[in-house]
């Protein structure tokens, strides 16, 4: 496991990319955030859930929250990041009221000062995720979490645990493995959802029409097994899971 120095080092030359290939991943950091906006909004209408106030805890350069903010939902809109590069982006989104750096273990907030927290695609970075989302739970009446299932046949492959290891991913997680991290974490899960993602998520990275077309047949095939066996597709490749926490009392 890496230690925080170096988390920090590794992410902040993630968000200090070159002009031309910054804009290219803040395009797919975007498009990613309405699909996880999706899922929260999902997740706290099942719970009926309306916050007035949400603070994400990894906020990166604040897309998810600019995407709450665009469809008028979740209040005062709050986020901290361990990465100066991330803060100084997001912090040049008015619609965010504030945006803080946090050490990636502890938050300068008091017990249940925001009415939901998020851990959207965190958790599988941290070294220890129960401990954050504890800490989350701590400042947040509601918590919707969301990870990649990662403990699939696909994800063995070489290359997939290479790429994982590039983009920070220190935990590997299945859907129960998820579900006991939360319960660890003192939380329980009111509602849950898979999401194998949608085509413009596969066809993002896809060039020319054979890529195109190969990114459509990937799609197709994930989103119908899906639909059909999902215990299967979580063996068979990734998909998201996301999940509405609550902490005890709420």
């Amino acid at each position: 496991m890496p230690d925080p120095a170096e988390l920090v080092g590794f992410y902040d030359d993630a968000y200090s990319k070159q002009p031309a290939e910054a804009a290219f991943y803040a395009r797919w950091r975007a498009l990613g955030a309405a699909g996880k906006v999706d899922h929260v909004i999902a997740l706290c209408g099942q719970a009926r859930v309306v916050p007035s106030s949400t603070l994400e805890v990894g906020c990166g350069d604040g897309a998810l929250l600019s995407e709450l903010h665009r469809r008028g939902f979740g209040g005062r809109l709050c986020g901290v990041e361990i990465t100066d590069a991330a803060v100084r982006i997001a912090r040049e989104r008015p619609e965010i009221q504030s945006v803080e750096r946090y050490d990636g273990t502890h938050l300068q907030a008091a017990d249940n000062s925001y009415d939901l927290g998020l851990l959207s695609h965190v958790l599988e970075h941290v070294p220890d995720p129960s401990a954050l989302l504890a800490e989350v739970g701590r400042a947040c009446s509601a918590v919707v979490v969301e990870v990649p299932l990662e403990a699939n046949w696909s994800a063995r492959r070489p290359s997939k645990r290479k790429h994982a290891a590039e983009v920070g991913h220190l935990q590997r997680l299945e859907r129960d493995g998820a579900r006991s991290m939360i319960e660890r974490a003192g939380l329980s899960i009111a509602y849950e959802l898979e999401d194998p993602l949608p085509l413009e998520v596969h066809r993002f990275f896809a060039t020319g029409l054979g890529g195109r077309a190969a990114a459509t047949a990937k799609w197709a095939l994930r989103s119908g097994v899906h639909r059909a066996a999902p215990a299967l597709a979580r063996r068979m490749f990734t998909v998201h899971y996301a999940c509405l926490c609550l902490t005890p009392g709420a």
